[in-house]
């Protein structure tokens, strides 16, 4: 169990803490010299039931209530601190606000100094703090007489803290380990040492662990726990953890950061809260006000925005967004504090509600909606609320990391929902049964709704069809979604347009006997130099507006690709000359090719050749820099005689088909290969996906 005092300047929160502890938690010669407390102190004692108790000692002063909030962080009762002779005093007030927006709701008032004052003024100053009390979370927390000169009530104040030790549950340890650094310092034979409280999980001996947001990797070299050497740490306990790694030092590792789990490092600046203004401001909060917030034992210069158009009255909660100027480690369900900038008082403070919310439609009904819902601290019924609300799925993964809770909760959700779920990248897109059946019935009727109004495409395109539904999936799911839908016959999967089963292009009997003639002229030993379609017309004295039609069709038919203007390669020629760079990139130095070998492979001249390769770029399948072409691994598949193994049967992937996105013969607008040549990653999915 961790304590917490808290109480104005010079009540005796050191003094009542060494009477209880036998520890002077001073341990600064400035601290000693003027007779304040400046720094948190710490200090531990065991009981005879074998309840190990941890004391987090705080200033009292008001310029150093930003150390006070750092030792609030993750304390289980709060020892609030009055002295009988002065009363309730400016940071009495002040901290027992920020003990209440944090949520402590467990803890008890030491009346200290008692034998400095009368029975009358001990009396009276207990009404008051009563008084004071009664509209908090601590409202009938027990008033305990105590003087350390005396040692009145001292035995009494252990005697209540061992019954709230035996009423107080271990927190769990099933979630992902985060401790808030809150100082750090450097040990012989151990380095740098980092303290703090565990906030969630568990840590152990030789873990690997990360500091957020600093994004510096370490591992635990060894650690103490409750002040006592051990093997593994779990939430709720006060640890030290000896940390080594290649930048570790007591420079890097400074009060602010969080030691977690790696898979938790995301720091964000940007995030939706719950947020209450305290009643004793005396304005109501205006919009885009600059203020500090306070979370863990970190402090950002940041601006709010309530998500109302009226701002917040003194006294109100509502949502609102908080945009912060320096990334931070948080998670879903964290308290934070707000403090004016120039740190002179405690404004309010709340609870994070989304890491990730949108920048735009922020006041819309659906998401004071939705974040409504996620103010709900049972993140099963959250999920579950999610799902069947406007947004329709849910990333679980980023869920459950958001709230820094186990990976295991996962497979929980996914099993105690029925999920309908898609793996893709780091993300379980997840979706109930219901909205699922929904979706698939609005993805057939949304194909045969445009099968009917464009009978000459053989299909709809992908990414069209996604913008056309609701909900809106990521693409990486929606393709997903789509391949399963193929897989069931639902839909088919034509390179990059989709469409019902039975639906194609038809060409009219005399179109047929047209296209057979032409095609003729694109197979044999001309395959890689096929005529382009005026010297088709010349040849065969067709109208050659009529042939270029015939040839656009035959194009979104899949028989044919556009590799260059009018100038049309048969489908499976083109995933032979793609087999051709691919063999060309595998057996060339540093897996690359030029010009000149493909074209001498291919034997169908350096222009043509160009052609070719500038059409690979535009579609992905090759990266150029110079003369140079190299095989983008990410999509080395393109173009293939065989589908990928994740594509539930189409017959090919060749990204946009090549009526889209063809270059402007006269500008070159369109010619350019991927952005990033060799060295791109922009062709990689980003890890997070599309979150709305």
């Amino acid at each position: 169990m961790i304590v917490g005092t808290a109480g104005h300047i010079d009540h005796g929160k050191t003094s009542l803490v060494h009477a209880l502890t036998g520890v002077d938690t001073d341990r600064l010669k400035e601290e000693k010299a003027r007779g304040i407390t400046i720094e948190l102190g710490f200090a531990y004692l065991t009981r005879p039931s074998g309840v190990r108790i941890g004391f987090v000692d705080v200033p009292g002063h008001e310029r150093l209530v930003h150390t006070m909030l750092a030792g609030a962080t993750g304390i289980d009762i709060v020892l609030l601190v009055v002295a009988a002779d002065d009363g309730v005093m400016p940071q009495t007030r002040e901290h027992l606000a920020i003990i209440d927006l944090l949520g402590i709701r467990r803890g008890l008032v030491a009346l200290t100094k008692c034998d400095l004052a009368s029975a009358e003024r001990r009396a009276e100053v207990e009404a008051e703090i009563k008084a004071l009390l009664a509209s908090t979370g601590l409202a009938g927390a027990e008033v305990v007489p105590v003087s350390t000169v005396t040692g009145e009530g001292v035995e009494t104040l252990l005697g209540r803290l061992d019954a709230l030790a035996a009423s107080t549950t271990s927190r769990s340890s099933a979630g992902r380990f985060r401790l808030a650094v809150d100082r750090s310092f450097s040990l012989a034979g151990a380095g740098t040492v980092a303290t703090g409280t565990v906030l969630s999980g568990q840590v152990s001996v030789g873990d690997a662990v990360m500091l957020s947001p600093s994004g510096l990797e370490a591992r635990v070299r060894s650690l103490h726990a409750q002040n006592k050497a051990a093997t593994s740490g779990v939430a709720g306990q006060r640890c030290a953890l000896a940390l080594v790694g290649p930048r570790i030092d007591t420079g890097s590792v400074a009060r602010g950061e969080v030691v977690l789990d790696p898979t938790l490092h995301q720091p964000v600046k940007r995030v939706d809260v719950r947020l209450t203004l305290l009643a004793s401001e005396r304005k109501p909060l205006s919009q885009w006000l600059p203020v500090k917030l306070h979370h863990g034992s970190a402090e950002r210069d940041a601006r709010v925005l309530i998500l109302n158009d009226k701002g917040l009255a003194p006294g109100r909660t509502d949502y609102a967004q908080i945009v912060m100027n320096e990334p931070l480690a948080l998670a879903a369900g964290d308290r934070f504090i707000l403090r004016d900038t120039a740190a002179t008082r405690t404004m309010g403070g709340g609870v994070i509600l989304d890491l990730h919310p949108p920048e735009r439609q922020r006041t819309a009904p659906e998401r004071r909606d939705e974040l409504g819902i996620l103010a709900d601290t049972d993140p099963l019924a959250t999920l579950e609320r999610l799902l069947a609300g406007p947004r329709g799925f849910v990333d679980i993964a980023g869920y459950m990391r958001d709230r820094a809770a186990s990976g295991s909760l996962v497979d929980e959700a996914v099993r105690k929902l029925g999920l309908v779920t898609f793996a893709v990248g780091g993300q379980v897109i997840g979706m109930l049964p219901a909205v699922w059946q929904g979706y698939t019935s609005a993805v057939i009727a949304c194909l045969d709704h445009f099968h009917g109004q464009n009978r000459d495409l053989p299909g709809m395109g992908q990414e069209r069809l996604r913008l056309a539904l609701t909900p809106r999936l990521p693409a990486p799911a929606f393709a997903e979604a789509v391949r399963r839908l193929a897989a069931q016959s639902s839909v088919v999967l034509d390179r990059s347009w989709v469409r019902r089963p039975g639906h194609e292009v038809r060409f009219s009997p005399e179109e047929e006997r047209i296209w057979a003639r032409a095609k003729a002229l694109l197979t044999g030993k001309e395959r890689f130099r096929p005529p382009r379609v005026r010297d088709i017309s010349k040849l065969h004295g067709i109208d050659e507006p009529k042939l270029r039609r015939l040839f656009k069709l035959a194009a979104r038919r899949g028989d044919v690709d556009e590799i260059a203007q009018d100038h049309y390669f048969l489908s499976a020629t083109v995933i032979e000359m793609a087999d051709v760079a691919r063999t060309l990139a595998a057996a060339g130095d540093e897996q690359q090719f030029s010009v000149v070998e493909f074209r001498d492979k291919l034997d169908n001249g350096r222009k043509v050749a160009i052609q070719v390769l500038e059409f690979f770029d535009r579609q992905g399948l090759t990266m150029r820099r110079g003369d140079i072409r190299r095989i983008n691994p990410h999509k080395r598949d393109l173009f293939s005689r065989a589908a990928p193994a994740s594509s539930g049967g189409a017959t090919r992937e060749g990204g946009e088909t090549s009526p889209v996105g063809r270059p402007v013969f006269k500008t070159g607008e369109g010619r350019e290969t991927v952005l990033g040549g060799f060295d791109s990653c922009l062709l990689r999915q980003p890890p997070s996906g599309d979150r709305r």
